[in-house]
This record gives C-alpha cells, structure tokens and sequence, in this order.
C-alpha cells in the first residue's frame, strides 16, 4: 500500500479538497470554502495546510467566529444542503463562540463543518492560553460545549482516527434523513503530528445525495387516505427544496386538485402565481390558507416537522383530520399519530401519484381553495399598498422589495417581526429563492446570513431585511462582504426597539418594558444609533429613504452598486401583518393585574383546540 507522510492538519485538507459532488449535473467541490479566523489552535497546523491548498480550496475571513459558521448555513440552505462550507477557529471563546451558529444548523438540520483547534492531547503544557479547566474530567474542554447540538461530533486524538472519522463525518452531511451540522476538535499537538496515510484515501471521489425509497404499503395507506379525503390539503415543507422536489410537489397538486400551502421553511417551493397555491401557514401565515387547513380532512405533509409556529402549537388542524407525514425523517413522519411515508420527497411524490392515478380532490374543494387564494392576494395587495404616510410598514417595505426583485434573486430574513412580514406579503417569483431562518429564530443571522448566500447566489441579488436589533447584535459580517466582494443587499428597518416582542409582552397583559429604547433603564434611552454611518464605517455604500418613493429609488440603485448596500428606514412600531393563528406561550397563572389573568383566560381557551396527539 502506498502511503503518504504528512501532517494531521494536511491529511484533514487533502480529504476535504477530494471530495465532489454534482449540482445541476455538474461536478463540483462538496467543500467548495472555509470560512476562517485564525488563532493559536489553528494557525500553526490547519493555517498552514490551508495556505498550501489555497488555491483548490479557498479561505474567506471573517470578523466574527458566530457570523462565518451563521454564513455557513446560509450556503447550505442556498445550495439545497448540495455543498458544505466549513468554519474554524481557534479553541476557546473562538469555539464557544461557533456554538449559536452550530444551534441553527441543527434546528434546520442544515450540514456545516465547524472544525476546532483543541486542548494538547498529551496534557503536558495544560493549562494553557483559553482552556477551561473540569477538576474532576480533565478530557473536558469547551468544545463539548457542541455536543447537543451537532448530529456528529469527535476529537481527533490519534492521526489515524481521521481515516474511520472523516468519511462519517461526509455521510453525515449528506445522509438525507440524519443532515446537520459536524463538529471536529483537533488538539493542538495531533494537529501537527504527521503519519503514514494511505494515499487511496485522497482520491476525488464524487458523492451523490441518497434518495431513499418509501415503503410500498406506507404509500398504499397514503394513497387510501387520500381517495377517502373530502378536503385535502398539501403542506410543503423545506424537505421539499432539499430532495429537489418542487416540480413533482407542482405536478402532484395541479394534477390531483389539492391546495398547496408552506410553511417558512418550506416556502418558495411553488411559485407564487401556481394555480393551487393558497398561501403560508401558521402562526407567521395569513387567515386564508390557515382557513384551509383548519376544514382539511387530511393534510399532506412534505418534508416539514409540523413546529409550532406552523401549527398553531398544534391548533390548526382538526382533531378529526388525518395526517399524511411524508418524510427521511422517520422521527418527523411519525410525529403526532401521522400515517408515516418514510422516504425522498420527489420519489414519493411520484410513486403516490401513479397509485393515486386520476383521482382527483372534489372540484368544489379545488374550488374553494382558488376562492381562498384570491381573498389572500387582495389582502396582500392592500398590506403592500402605499398609503402616503411615514414611517413605512414593514409590509410596504416588502413590497417595494417584491417590486424591484428579479427570478434570479434571493430573498431572506430571520428573526423578529420580519418573518411574519415577509411570509405573507412575498409572492415567490422563483423556485427555491427564500430563505427565513425561523428554526432556531437567531437574530443576527441576517446580515451574516446574506453573505454566506451570495457565496452560493453568482446571479442575481440577495436581498436581506433586517431590525434594528438583529443588525445590532451582529453586523460585522458587512465588512466580510466588502472584503470578499460577495455583495448584497440589506435593508435596515428601524422601529427603535425588539418591537415584535414587545407585542408579545403586551398582547399576554405584560406592560411594555425593557423591549423599546423608550422604556429601556438609563439616562440616554432617547439616542438613537446612525446606522447609516455605522455601515459606511464598514465600508459598504449607504443610505437613508424617508419615503417609500426613496427606498424603491435606492433598491435599485443598489443593484448598480459594486459592493453591499445598506438601506435604512423607519417602520411603524406597530403596523402588524396579523396571522390570526393561536401561540402556546408561558402566561403566568397567577398574577396582581387584571390585563394578564385575561391573557391566561384566552390562553386556556386557546388550548381547548390543541391535538393531544404525541
């Protein structure tokens, strides 16, 4: 066997370089990039490899450790969980600081390769510069910390334990079912410790992403339920993007007459103007396609986990009414006494079609679902409207957005009142060109987010909506983009507060409190920060609109722009696109104001419509 004598950290490199995928059926790298900060975990060993490999697999700095594994993400979600960008740092907060980025990951069981400089395996030099000490478990460091949420975690303490781990490591981002985020530690000493490896183990070798098939008695008792179904409606979920399943899903539903509804994450997986499409559900959707589901007799459910936000906390549907779960996931598909489809989305979509043959939903319910649409696009239509007042509302801001968009753009957002916004007023002009990070709801994801997708975005823009909160937990990640010349767009919408929160806080008999800079603790709650300054500093071009004329003027000269652009405007604090859909929150049962023993009584009476199913 003929062999190779090189470092750990090399080795690490050599493998990743190797590896492919296809994408369009086009062969391309599985790990395309590495997101980095350097320290003195990595720099040495991993730093040094990288900078040997730098032209077959190319490093992008980033300012913070959160903002290149939150960008990370972002890749994997534009790319269809197709290729995996890795990110590293050095050990310590370095680490710990990947933790959130890792979290969001496993929330939207997205793959991304986060990879970690490690206390010495030997121990000799213990303690040193940024380990944590456990007394009692000195095997302990701060990369444990990933432990719960990566579906693969491992410390490389011997050389060759890359041999068995690294290709776990690959099918674990590729496994259909069991995708999410990877965490390696590399001690510093193992690092750069060199060993014989077998030279076969970097061959290219081109990895093509398993499509499981369904049982053939789970689609018969898929099919059965359907024939037997009254109202059936299909919800798609963001399993349908990553099985590729968007054609099939569109095929299904205008073939058999069944109204199509999304959730956030499966949202954009038919286009906005489909013929069965009714609309987003959910506590972020609208009052219309909710209405559908609320009457279905059985729901169809592609590729989604069925969370809260998108079922009410388990509200929407009738207890009477039988799911479909179509999933990988044997965990997800089994959710809620569902009748199981364990499989790929576009095979059993396909497969449960021919057995359904022409059956065909009754026409006054394909009938009623197109009525329903309509009443959805006319409440829409005045959301977006302009109605010549200042501040703007978060749906006007949509619109002008919507209106400047293009088929080949890309639209996301994450946390806060702009999933909501976003959700119901954004008619999807493409296939797979939304993302809302709505799993994990991770404010900051935004403006690091953005620059992750226009890694994976070469045509057109990726237009990013932001709050004045998530822009200020997290915006250095502008600077990023500047730096390697992925642009976007981002859209500041400043309300001077966690506003949407502070609806939450005030909707359950809450006073408003600590959420708007207004009521916030200290002598200069009334300065407000110059974002538009704050993104020139960054070096990105922008700007202010003070109308909604000025922010459909300065999205477009965005476009001509060479480097990110940062739009800011206000919004209205409390101009809310309502979804109508009950929330389980923690209401106190007890309490001294009579506004939040009210809020409890709703609360309880929200509950009397929960599934009991598990």
């Amino acid at each position: 066997m003929s062999t190779v004598h090189i470092t750990t950290a090399e080795a690490l490199v050599r493998y990743l370089v190797a590896q492919r995928t296809e994408v369009d059926g086009v062969e391309v790298p599985l790990y395309p990039g590495v997101f980095a900060i350097f320290g003195h975990g990595n720099v040495t060993s991993l730093g040094h490899a990288l900078e040997q490999h730098r032209d077959e697999i190319p490093v992008w700095r980033g300012q913070t450790e959160e903002g290149m594994g939150l960008a990370a993400v972002a890749f994997a979600k534009a790319t269809r969980r197709r290729q995996v960008m890795v990110a590293t740092s050095s050990i310590g907060p370095g680490a710990t600081n990947m933790v959130t980025a890792a979290g969001v990951a496993m929330s939207n069981r997205l793959p991304t390769l986060f990879v970690s400089g490690d206390a010495f395996a030997s121990r000799l030099p213990d303690p040193v510069l940024q380990q944590v000490e456990h007394f009692g478990d000195p095997s302990t460091t701060v990369n444990d910390s990933f432990r719960p949420v990566v579906r693969y975690w491992d410390r490389i303490t011997h050389p060759a334990q890359l041999l068995t781990s690294l290709p776990q490591v690959t099918r674990t981002l590729l496994d259909p079912a069991d995708c999410g985020p990877v965490f390696l530690g590399l001690p510093q000493d193992v690092a750069a410790t060199a060993y014989d490896y077998p030279e076969s183990f970097f061959e290219p070798t081109v990895h093509r992403v398993p499509r499981p098939r369904a049982d053939l008695a789970e689609l018969e008792r898929a099919a059965e339920a359907l024939r037997a179904a009254e109202r059936p409606v299909l919800v798609a979920g963001g399993g349908v993007h990553y099985s590729l399943a968007e054609a099939e899903l569109a095929q299904f539903a205008e073939r058999h007459g069944i109204p199509v509804v999304e959730t956030v994450a499966g949202k954009s997986s038919v286009l906005g103007d489909h013929p069965r499409y009714a609309g987003p559900i959910g506590v972020t959707g609208a009052a219309e396609p909710n209405e559908a589901c609320r009457e279905a007799d059985v729901v169809l459910a592609v590729g989604t986990r069925l969370n809260d936000f998108v079922t009410g906390s388990w509200t929407l549907f009738d207890e009477r009414a039988r799911i479909v779960a179509l999933n990988t996931a044997r965990f997800d598909a089994t959710k809620h006494l569902a009748t199981p489809v364990v499989g790929d989305a576009r095979e059993s979509l396909t497969e449960l079609s021919a057995l359904l043959g022409d059956w065909t939903a009754p026409a006054a319910w394909t009938d009623h679902g197109s009525d329903l649409r309509e009443r959805f696009d006319r409440f829409v239509a005045a959301r977006v409207a302009d109605d010549g007042e200042y501040p703007l509302s978060y749906a006007q801001v949509v619109g002008a957005v919507h209106r400047a968009a293009t088929p080949e753009d890309y639209v996301m957002t994450a946390a806060g009142g702009l999933p909501g916004e976003l959700n119901v007023n954004w008619s999807s002009k493409a296939i797979a060109s939304f993302d809302c990070e709505y799993g994990f709801s991770c404010m900051g994801y935004e403006t690091a987010g953005a620059w992750g997708a226009a890694f994976a975005r070469p045509a057109g823009e990726v237009y990013c909506l932001v709050g004045d909160g998530s822009y200020l937990m997290l915006n250095s990640e502008i600077y990023s983009s500047v730096l390697s010349g992925r642009k976007y767009v981002l859209v500041v919408c400043d309300n001077a507060g966690f506003a949407v929160i502070e609806r939450l806080q005030r909707n359950q008999g809450g006073a408003s409190y600590n959420n708007m800079l207004r009521d916030s603790r200290g002598p200069h709650s009334d300065v407000r920060v110059d974002f538009v300054a704050h993104a020139a500093s960054l070096g990105a071009h922008a700007t202010r609109a003070s109308s909604l004329a000025e922010l459909e003027a300065a999205i477009e000269q965005a476009r001509e722009h060479d480097r990110t652009s940062v739009v800011v405007v206000d919004v209205r604090e409390a101009d809310w696109t309502e979804g109508g859909l009950y929330w389980q929150v923690g209401v106190p049962e007890v309490s001294e104001l009579e506004s939040v023993r009210e809020a409890r009584a709703a609360h309880e009476a929200g509950l009397t419509d929960q599934r009991r199913g598990v």
